[in-house]
């Protein structure tokens, strides 16, 4: 198809339609969707401003953390200010750059925050399987590379989708029945064959996520044999208490993921807003339940917060 053609066939703007069959209850649902994203805000900012302040944090699994909330901060971002225009001021257009462009870091935040969920497991391997050497391999240089493998590594992943998508004709169909652009939703409109966009997303994608999360699997099986090798009970106790926020986070971020994923291209009986409520869930639960697990799970995050409420104007003179 000439070029010419193709162009005309590209809607200049997408029409969101939020949530269907539950329109007229979109200003209600909007109430706790702002109340989450509020929390994410909040919660996520206090812990990399604590972290930040406080020397004693300047650790590699603290690094790890203000990255991991930082991606939050963007996942959410990314999606939750256009959804709740959607839902005030039925602002459902968006400009087909404006959607790819919140399609790739939606996808692209997510990409991320595994690599990052696989470094904090490696994290925790080496403190307790090889605590000697800690100090050696996580090095401030070490962190800072997987910062930047993690970028590098979802940037290769998710740009190819956006030729994917620019390369479709849609036919004038423009109209998304979801609350935020994304890959599949996207290509579901053309009036082509969109083989090669479910085969990458399937095929690259999600298999990167796959193996992140198998080798996730493969650190913690190497751990449990380890912490059941401590002869001491008290020690067995700190290894699992060291790692429990990290597992609570990955069930988390991994579990509404994949089931979102899975049923917007197997579940077609389950209902559409159904699917779409869960797709919302799944960019507002980590940001907001994240810095909640680790605040309440990690002591010395814990104790700086509290010593930063209790004594704001002391800790900042300190400053």
């Amino acid at each position: 198809m000439p070029p010419s053609n193709l162009t005309s066939l590209i809607p200049a703007t997408f029409v969101l339609v939020g949530i269907p069959g539950m329109e007229k209850l979109h200003v209600w649902l909007s109430i706790p969707f702002c109340s989450m994203y509020l929390a994410a805000l909040l919660g996520n900012s206090i812990l990399l401003l604590v972290v930040k302040a406080e020397q004693s944090l300047h650790q590699p699994m603290y690094l790890l953390l203000c990255m991991l909330a930082a991606t939050d901060l963007m996942l959410s971002t990314t999606t939750v200010p256009k959804m709740l225009a959607l839902f005030w001021f039925h602002a459902g257009e968006i400009s087909f750059g404006a959607c790819l462009m919140q399609m790739f870091f939606l996808h692209f935040s997510f990409s991320v925050e595994s690599v990052i969920l696989l470094a904090m497991a490696f994290d925790r391997f080496v403190a307790i399987c090889h605590p000697l050497r800690y100090a050696a391999v996580l090095t401030p240089a070490a962190i800072t590379k997987v910062g930047l493998g993690a970028v590098l590594r979802s940037f290769c992943i998710i740009f190819p989708c956006v030729f994917l998508l620019r390369r479709l004709p849609f036919c004038g169909h423009s109209t998304i029945p979801h609350t935020y652009c994304e890959h599949m939703g996207i290509a579901r409109l053309a009036c082509a064959d969109i083989s090669a966009n479910v085969l990458y997303g399937l095929a690259v994608p999600f298999a990167a996520v796959v193996l992140d999360v198998v080798l996730i699997a493969a650190s913690y099986i190497l751990i449990l044999l380890a912490v059941f090798r401590l002869p001491s009970r008290t020690a067995r106790s700190r290894a699992f208490n060291t790692c429990i926020s990290h597992v609570c986070v990955i069930f988390l971020f991994y579990i509404p993921a994949f089931f979102t994923v899975l049923t917007h291209r197997f579940g077609g009986e389950i209902p559409q807003h159904v699917h779409i409520l869960l797709a919302n869930l799944y960019v507002l639960f980590p940001p907001l339940l994240n810095p909640i697990v680790y605040g309440v799970r990690t002591r010395p995050i814990r104790e700086k917060v509290v010593k930063i409420l209790l004594c704001p104007t002391k800790h900042l003179l300190q400053e």
